[in-house]
């Protein structure tokens, strides 16, 4: 381990020496909050290496950097009026099709909100840029890589939600639906009959519906907004896809099943995870104080807990006056009205440094991939209440990894809430599990924003990767299946068995002939 760090520092001493400063266009045009609190760790570590990096997204940086040039999307995409939050309340687990619909409706919009921005179209029409890179969020985006052919520079992509089929392609890999479960499924490596039935069904949906629905809409929006822009005709954006020099995905080794991989496609789950700062005050006094210890309650950075409905507030408040553990809870305003003495509630906590300290029992938590990779980083037990998306997905592993037990929003009772809190608390097996998974997130080479900043610039330097993805990614299916070697090989058998075959038939009916000819041949010597 000390060789190691040694290794990195002396790495880290040289690499200002042979890196330059890139102009990089960076773009974030989902407008969810949580990706781009995600995504904005990647924009500073680049600026902070002293690169010059214009940013299209919905948010403004927390963080103003003199090399920083924002183009913020607006107006704001309205997210409730197209998903309304009092449907997510009432939501059950939605069908894995309807989820797969959902995702490639929202990028469209999304996508077509962002193309709309005037500031986005003088981007567009502009002749005088130039990008050494552009790093693109992996969120049903595909139209905005025509912005790389535009500029004619290389591309790499972040990946927010985790490995998908159609990565794989664009890097040159066929996904194995025998063992490598869909995007949506919970499954593992080991599947069922049923399970591996079910994964084929709904990743070949996924692979026929984009290829002939989603991705020829995402090509019309392409067209649409930079004809005339670009010299020449504009590529496919399947094809451009896969020119994507590399991927950045949010996934690890120690939360994901195994999958093939190749060069092009990393692990960088955590790199939002930094050590823990000070907290303020009167957060570090409640924390500390606290002499049964503390739940930390959120629902997230979308789905606020402002938002539930009137009965369920009061229902958890309830059960939160039943516990001996004092409560932290993240609410948006102080509506709430009388709270429980053991209750404290803000409209903003730094969540990272709260689940870093030790009095914190457990987390609950509606099931985000952030926030569920934080809760693990920091060993802390959870109690997961999903409500839509990725979060069950997410829910059901952190489950079946013994550290974490769930709720169903709509039927929990205040009785089922104190009943899951006293068990992860008192059961030591959940934190045991907890911080094991634990040390095998956290035993990692480098901090995976250090790999990632460092292959973001390779891809720069050399002006793109292509060394780095396999020529599969080019080949028609019928040649990566060999199925032409394997039915030229079934030719050659076949005929290999039919000529002799056909030969020895010949050659019978010769025989047979012949025999038939010599008989009335010697009877007709004997005639005469």
């Amino acid at each position: 381990m000390q060789l190691r760090w040694l290794l990195f520092c002396v790495a880290a001493l040289l690499m200002p020496l042979n890196s330059a400063a890139f102009n990089i266009l960076f773009m974030g045009p989902f407008p969810a909050p949580s990706h781009w609190m995600w995504l904005e760790h990647f924009l500073r570590d680049l600026l902070e290496r002293g690169h010059h990096v214009t940013a299209v997204t919905n948010h403004r940086s927390k963080y103003p950097h003199e090399n920083l040039t924002e183009i913020i999307i607006e107006p704001k995409f309205d997210i409730p009026y197209y998903f309304p939050k009092d449907n997510i309340f009432k939501m059950r687990f939605s069908n894995d099709f309807q989820n797969l619909q959902m995702w490639w409706h929202v990028g469209l919009l999304t996508s077509e909100h962002a193309l709309n921005d005037p500031k986005v179209k003088s981007l567009i029409a502009s002749k005088d840029l130039e990008f050494d890179l552009m790093v693109l969020e992996q969120f049903f985006h595909e139209s905005f890589l025509m912005f790389a052919h535009k500029f004619k520079c290389p591309v790499v992509t972040l990946g927010t939600m985790g490995y998908a089929d159609n990565m794989d392609h664009a890097m040159g890999l066929l996904t194995p639906w025998s063992f490598v479960p869909h995007l949506l499924l919970s499954h593992t490596d080991q599947m069922t009959f049923t399970q591996r039935a079910y994964n084929t069904y709904l990743s070949l949906y996924d692979v026929v519906m984009r290829r002939w629905h989603y991705m020829p809409r995402m090509q019309e929006m392409a067209e649409k907004h930079f004809s005339g822009f670009i010299e020449g005709p504009l590529p496919n954006v399947r094809q451009l896809e896969k020119n994507i020099s590399m991927m950045f995905i949010n996934s690890h080794r120690s939360l994901d099943v195994p999958r093939p991989t190749i060069s092009g496609l990393l692990n960088v789950a955590g790199v939002h995870i930094k050590k823990a700062k000070p907290l303020p005050h009167d957060i570090q006094s409640f924390l500390d104080n606290s002499t049964h210890g503390v739940v930390y309650f959120s629902m997230g950075s979308y789905v606020k807990s402002t938002d539930m409905p009137q009965d369920k507030i009061s229902l958890i408040l309830s059960a939160f006056s039943q516990l001996k553990q004092d409560v932290l809870w993240k609410f948006e305003n102080s509506s709430i009205g009388q709270l429980p003495p053991n209750v404290k509630i803000q409209s903003w906590l730094p969540q990272n440094d709260i689940l870093a300290h030790p009095n914190i029992k457990v987390f609950i938590t509606h099931g985000g991939l952030f926030g569920t990779q934080e809760g693990i980083y920091w060993g802390v037990p959870m109690l997961c209440i999903p409500l839509y998306g990725d979060q069950h997905r997410n829910t059901i592993k952190s489950v079946r990894g013994g550290y974490a037990r769930s709720l169903n929003f709509g039927q929990m009772t205040s009785e089922d809430l104190v009943l899951n809190v006293q068990l992860l608390i008192s059961d030591s097996s959940y934190k045991q599990k907890a911080l094991e998974a634990s040390r095998k997130f956290r035993d990692n080479p480098m901090h995976p924003l250090d790999e990632a900043s460092f292959w973001m610039e390779y891809v720069a330097r050399h002006k793109g990767a292509p060394h780095l993805k396999s020529a599969g990614a080019y080949m028609p299916l019928y040649q990566y299946l060999l199925l032409d070697v394997f039915g030229c090989a079934l030719l050659v058998a076949v005929l290999a068995i039919w000529l002799p075959l056909k030969f020895l038939k010949v050659v019978r009916n010769l025989l047979k002939r012949k025999e038939k000819v010599s008989p009335a041949a010697d009877a007709s010597k004997k005639r005469q």
